[in-house]
């Protein structure tokens, strides 16, 4: 059974953690005793409808508040595949959690609530969507209850979100509308008999209509990130010197011929290793232990790549970066770059430009990247690291800037 990973992103108040309860409630994943809770919450808070939003909303201060906060990960499961959804929140302030949450997604629902249409922030969510490549984006316009699920009103929201999408919109990204109202579960699980007019799927049979996320390995350039390297001491042993790590990108098989990064030593793949199996081949995202012919340097931080297929060794990178902290990115300022395992020192070079959501117009010549601004930079590095395009392979194309004082995370870039 196949895992589907989607991430909700909306404006406050749109509706997501309601949303994301309504599914639970529909496919049967609540227990009974949560049920009774959520009734008794529900007639302490005054309501005369069961507030299915908290599910979802686990902090004190996201119930008291009624808004999403952090990062929440609820999992459900239909007879044919499981679901992980990461209900990330509206607020600008957490622009950088909904990067997180929708860091690892197949699917983006954006929501919209139908009383207020297309706003700065519904901007802000398609561009990440599109930034982190997510193939699969499902506009839901919520709410169609307060706006007597009038038709007229939802196609005046989908031609305002064509507009915005036609600039930023990717080649094979699909966009598919929905008209909803999850707070009554109208078109989630079932089609709504309110909205005959919407001649499409029901959302859960959107989301189960996905195809499974099928990398083609063969497409892609590999690359092995060093984790370690295995010396047993022992007789049965003495000899072996394996490197293990997770591929990052493409496939490798037995007899390949391979270059260790950055010394281009060459070797040929002898064996390939998954706990005591031996493999002909390994595959994106497998974790395994490669064995080779020739003992070459090869170190925790290098990288394994087949020949013909090395990247550009990079002391100097440009990237796409949203910005995470409190405290500015500066020209001139110095932090760390972690590339996979490899963390190395860096100094802003220069902010080229930085995107204004509301225009999707680029300013340039500027000095200084906010909190969940997002701009391009160029970083010199202390050292060289491994990284390819982000748009090309997006396994081996992120980084996270690390702030070498306080070890905190305060960004993440995606390589241009």
């Amino acid at each position: 059974m196949d895992i589907l990973r989607i991430a909700t992103a909306g404006s406050v108040d749109d509706g997501k953690s309601t949303l994301i309860g309504r599914l639970l409630f529909e496919t049967q994943s609540i227990t009974k005793d949560k049920i009774e809770a959520l009734k008794a919450a529900s007639q302490r808070k005054g309501l005369d409808f069961v507030d299915l939003s908290l599910l979802t909303d686990g902090l004190i201060a996201e119930r008291e508040q009624g808004i999403t906060i952090d990062v929440a990960h609820i999992y459900f499961n239909t007879p044919t595949r499981k679901y992980i959804i990461a209900d990330t929140p509206g607020h600008f302030e957490y622009t950088r959690n909904m990067v997180t949450g929708a860091s690892n997604a197949s699917v983006s629902i954006i929501l919209i609530d139908a009383r207020n249409g297309v706003g700065e922030q519904t901007r802000r969510h398609f561009y990440i969507s599109s930034l982190l490549e997510i193939q699969n984006v499902v506009v839901a316009v919520n709410k169609m209850d307060l706006v007597d699920y009038n038709e007229a009103r939802y196609e005046e929201i989908k031609n305002d979100f064509f507009e915005l999408s036609d600039k930023l919109r990717k080649p094979n990204q699909n966009i598919t509308f929905i008209p909803i109202s999850s707070l009554y579960g109208e078109n989630i699980v079932e089609k709504s008999e309110k909205m005959a007019w919407y001649t499409g799927e029901s959302l859960l049979n959107i989301l189960e209509a996905v195809a499974p996320e099928n990398i083609d390995s063969a497409v892609l350039p590999f690359r092995f990130p060093v984790q370690h390297v295995i010396r047993p001491k022992s007789e049965e042993y003495h000899d072996f010197r394996g490197y293990a790590g997770k591929i990052a990108s493409g496939q490798i098989n037995k007899g390949d011929m391979v270059a260790a990064l950055p010394s281009q030593q060459i070797s040929k793949v002898k064996e390939i290793l998954k706990y005591t199996d031996s493999l002909d081949s390994a595959h994106q995202n497998e974790s395994v232990v490669i064995t080779l012919e020739d003992n070459i340097d090869v170190s925790r931080g290098n990288m394994l790549v087949k020949i013909g297929e090395q990247p550009e060794l990079k002391k100097q990178v440009n990237a796409r970066i949203c910005w995470m902290d409190t405290e500015s990115m500066k020209v001139g300022k110095g932090y760390l770059v972690q590339h996979g395992i490899n963390r190395v020192k860096a100094k802003v070079a220069s902010i080229d430009t930085r995107l204004e959501i509301s225009t999707f117009e680029e300013s340039e010549n500027v000095d200084e990247l906010k909190l969940n601004q997002i701009g391009e930079v160029s970083f010199k590095l202390a050292a060289h690291i491994f990284a390819d395009n982000f748009e090309a392979n997006p396994g081996n194309g992120a980084f996270i800037i690390i702030d070498e004082f306080n070890n905190n995370t305060v960004g993440v870039g995606f390589v241009k």
